[in-house]
Formats: structure tokens, C-alpha cells, sequence
């Protein structure tokens, strides 16, 4: 049911929000739980595992380098600056309706222009 820009933006927030609050929340748990110190942290190790942040970005940045080659011919689209199209035609997948028609009727425009001069060339036409 929650399909719309607004849920899905409030439910990417929240998993940001999450994963910055966690080393916090993961301090607040081990200060509550400091009673029985390294008996009770491997019971929290068993139940949640959070990773401080600068370990989990050595690791991905470790993981992305082995992988880097293998995504790059993947991923290699081209697409024109001006009229935002890639090689077969399509527009991004962010662009709405409104903007492609927008870009399409410019686009077509132009052509319209260039066809018309080069009519006039054709016949001799100096005006």
C-alpha cells in the first residue's frame, strides 16, 4: 500500500536515522548492562550486532575494491549532458512524465528548425 514519494522518503530517512543513532544506542545498552560486564556483552553479541561505522566503511571500501572492476562494465552507461538520453534512448529513471515531455518538445523543436533550413537550402531559397 505505502507506495508514495513521501512514505518511501520517510522510510529512507529513518533507516539513515538508524544506522547513525546506532553506535549511540549500542553505548546506552552496554552502560545499562555494565552489571556483569563481559558475561552479559556476549549475550548482547549473540542478540544484536552493530558495527561502529569506521570499521563497517574500512570493510565495505575493502569489499568495493575487489569488486570495482566487475561493477565498472556493468554499469557504464553513456548519456548525453543536454538531452539527459543514454545510449538506447531512455531517460533516467528519476525524471517524471513532465520533464521528459518538457526535454522531448525541445528536442523536437530543434529538429524541426535544422529540417526547415536545410529545406530552404535545397530549393535555393537565400531568406
Amino acid at each position: 500500500m505505502a507506495k508514495s514519494l513521501r512514505s518511501k522518503w520517510k522510510r529512507k530517512m529513518r533507516a539513515e536515522k538508524r544506522k547513525k543513532n546506532a553506535p549511540k544506542e549500542l553505548s546506552r545498552l552496554k552502560n545499562i548492562l555494565k552489571v556483569d560486564g563481559d558475561a552479559v556483552m556476549k549475550d548482547i553479541q549473540e542478540v544484536a550486532t552493530v558495527a561502529v561505522p569506521k570499521r563497517y566503511q574500512e570493510k565495505m571500501q575493502c569489499d568495493k575494491n575487489e569488486e570495482k572492476d566487475d561493477m565498472k562494465m556493468e554499469t557504464d552507461i553513456k548519456r548525453n549532458k543536454k538531452s539527459l538520453l543514454d545510449q538506447h534512448g531512455q531517460y533516467p529513471i528519476w525524471m517524471n512524465q513532465r520533464q521528459r515531455k518538457r526535454l522531448k518538445a525541445k528536442r523536437e523543436k530543434g529538429k524541426g528548425k535544422n529540417k526547415a533550413k536545410a529545406a530552404k537550402a535545397r530549393k535555393g531559397l537565400a531568406w
